[in-house]
Order: C-alpha cells, then structure tokens, then sequence
C-alpha cells in the first residue's frame, strides 16, 4: 500500500510527517506549503467552505419584503431574499434558463418580483419561478420544478448565515457556550450604521485569521491597542472551533488623538454588564468568520477567499439605534482606531505570506499566548489530514495523501 510518505515525494516519517494522533501534543503551526498551493484550495473549498456557515448579513439589511443581500464565495453565489409573508429564504443566485446572476450588488430591493436581467426569466420572492418571455418556445417547461435552488439558511444572534451543502451542527449550537454574554448585546435590534467594506489583500486567507486570532503580536504590531489595553489580551476556547478573545481599556489617557477621543467620548452603555461596558471582544468560529463586540457598536469580520495566497476581507458594523453625539463621535473615532489596526495587520500579513516561501521555513511554533491559532490549526487538520504532512506532496498527489493520512 502507498503510505503518505511515499506520495509526499522524499519526506521521511520521524522528521516530516506528524501523526494525526499527536494532535493534543503538538505546537506546531500548518506547515508553510498549505498557504500556496493549489490542490488543498481545492479541499478547503469542498470541505471547509461549503461545508460550513457563511453569514451573510444581519436581519436589519433585509427588512421589508423584496430586500435582499448577496454573497459569491469561490464559484457559489448565495441571496437571502425577505418574502411577502416576512420569511427569510436563501437561494443560489442563479438563474436555472441560462445560469445568469439574478441578484446583483451586494444588496437591494425587488420591486414585487426577481427578474433575471439577461432573458427575464420571472421568480417570485418565494423563489418560485412564475413566468418566462416566450414560454410556449419551450415545449414541456415544468415551471414547477425550476424555482431558484434553496440553501440552508439560520438566523443566530440577530445574523443571518446559509450553507451551500452538507451538514453539522446548527450555528446556535456553534455559538451555544457564548451565547448568554452575546444576548448582553442585543444584536437582534441593531440596525447598519456603516456599509458593506471590502478589502483585497495579496495573502492566503488562513494567513489571514492566523494573525486575526491571536493577540501575542499586539505590543509590537500594533501600539494604538497596546497604549488602549496595554498587555491585558485575554483568549479562550470553546467547542466547535469557536474563541473569545477579550481585552479592557486602560484607566490611562492616549496621547493619540482618535484612542484619547474614544476615551473621552465613550458613554457608559447600561445595558451591558459592567464588566463589557469597558471592553472590547472577538468571537470567531470555524473556519473565517467573526462578531467584533464593542461597547458602541458590533461588526462582523470575514474572511472570503480566492485563491491561494489571495483573500478579500468583507465586514460592516451595526449599533443598537442611538442619536447622541457622544455614541456618533466615539464610533467614528472607533472606526479610526480599526483602519490603522487593519492596515497595520496587512502590513504583517503580507510579509508573513513572502516568508512562508522561503527555502528555511517548514512549520513554525506556537505558545501558550496563541491557543486560539492552535485551534484553528488542529481543527483545520481534522477536516484535512494532508496538512499534518510538513514537507509540500509531489504535484497531482494532494488528496491521495490526504486519503493516506486519514486512514492512518
């Protein structure tokens, strides 16, 4: 039988290839080889992407019958549509004449009906497809059985989220051991105060949640967070690949103008707890999504992928509706605050993305200040046992040692 060795080229057992059974003892990171290459994009996409929950707005952006919000996501398009009887519904956003684009932009209103703009092929907002131009030109149409495809759709926490295709556990039951702090928030009753943000960065998406996830480079990487919370960045972990990250602010003014504003400004929030009226917290789930949880304001934070070594950032805010202009001023200084955080990040992450090509890298190492990371990474290995393979397997052989390590 041909073991995951052999198909990996010239890797040996003891100093290449990590047994899936080491799994509770390793600290190693996925090895470099994973962040390009083109035959694991291919098993990410089938098994982590349209495997898993995709949110892909808040109940807010759909409020009235015929609003609608969109999400491509590596060849799958993806509309929640709200009817006329006030129901969500998610379907594939294609037409089943000609396979055109029935809904576009990231989000809109049908005025009655869904009418793809190619040949007019006429849907209701229930999906069924109700009239199409020249219908007796094709003899024996079954309208009937040619409606929008339906997808998964659940509602949790006030966000909508679909699945395109398999099975797990729901996304309450994802988002089960933090829920009671997340209800604090009353996300449900939020409305958007910003629009939906894309950002294109050059690197591979899991570079992109590995950096997200952890807070051990924050004094270095970014000093507006270190002068708000200092060194206090508190991570945890939960079931089903899911991690809280936490951190408070710091009783000592910012000499930076936009971190002294949010100081300054930031009312006190009685709805909250005390102890989260100060703070600022991530929720991430497997395997590239999170809720940003401000005092102010909440934000969803995604990860959309490409290709290898390239990834789109997607995210938008959402505030419970308040008209102080203490709440409007600390939110713009918030949002200020976040853009150099980000571009801070993209400055780290792309060069981690160079790194990871060099000839001296195989896999890196990880502390205990980076157990949110090591998650990631163990449960990245559960789903694809090719990743526990430290040296790259030879062209055409990636899902054979997938096979190979999964029946080890």
């Amino acid at each position: 039988m041909t073991s995951a060795d052999d198909l990996a080229g010239t890797m040996t057992p003891d100093t290449e290839t990590v047994s899936p059974g080491a799994i509770a003892d390793t600290v190693e990171t996925l090895p470099a080889w994973t962040y390009d290459n083109q035959e694991f994009f291919a098993l990410e996409r089938e098994r982590l992407f349209m495997r898993n929950w995709q949110l892909v707005c808040h109940v807010s952006d759909v409020a009235k019958p015929g609003d609608y919000m969109t999400l491509d996501l590596l060849g799958e398009r993806a509309a929640v549509v709200r009817g006329r009887d006030d129901k969500l519904r998610a379907f594939v956003n294609v037409c089943r004449h000609r396979a055109a684009r029935v809904l576009a932009g990231d989000k809109g209103t049908c005025q009655g009906r869904i009418v793809c703009p190619y040949h007019g092929w006429n849907y209701d907002l229930d999906g069924k497809l109700k009239a199409v131009p020249a219908e007796t030109s094709f003899p024996g149409l079954n309208k009937a059985k040619l409606g929008l495809v339906p997808l998964a759709l659940e509602i949790a926490h006030g966000f909508v989220f679909v699945r395109f295709d398999g099975s797990g556990p729901s996304m309450a039951e994802i988002l089960a051991s933090v829920a009671d702090m997340l209800r604090h928030y009353r996300i449900e009753e939020m409305v958007p105060i910003g629009s939906v943000w894309w950002r294109e960065i050059e690197v591979d998406w899991k570079n992109v949640m590995d950096n997200y996830l952890e807070g051990y480079h924050v004094p270095l990487g970014h000093p507006g967070l270190l002068r708000l919370f200092g060194r206090d960045y508190r991570v945890a972990t939960h079931p089903h690949g899911v991690s809280l990250a936490r951190a408070e602010l710091r009783d000592k003014e910012s000499d930076n103008w936009s971190e002294r504003a949010y100081q300054r400004l930031l009312p006190e929030f009685t709805h909250l707890p005390e102890d989260l009226r100060w703070s600022w917290q991530y929720v991430t789930w497997f395997p590239n999504g999170s809720i940003e949880l401000y005092p102010e304001q909440v934000a969803f934070f995604q990860v959309i992928p490409e290709r290898p070594g390239k990834c789109w950032v997607r995210a938008v805010s959402y505030g419970l509706p308040d008209d102080r202009r203490e709440v409007s001023a600390a939110r713009f200084a918030n949002w200020r605050i976040n853009d150099k955080v980000q571009a801070e990040d993209e400055f780290l992450v792309q060069d981690v993305q160079e790194g990871l090509k060099s000839r001296s890298y195989s896999v890196g190492y990880l502390s205990e200040k980076e157990v949110a990371l090591r998650l990631f990474h163990d449960t990245l290995r559960s789903h694809l046992p090719a990743a526990w393979s430290r040296k790259e397997p030879a062209p055409g052989s990636v899902e054979a040692v997938d096979q190979a390590m999964t029946a080890s």
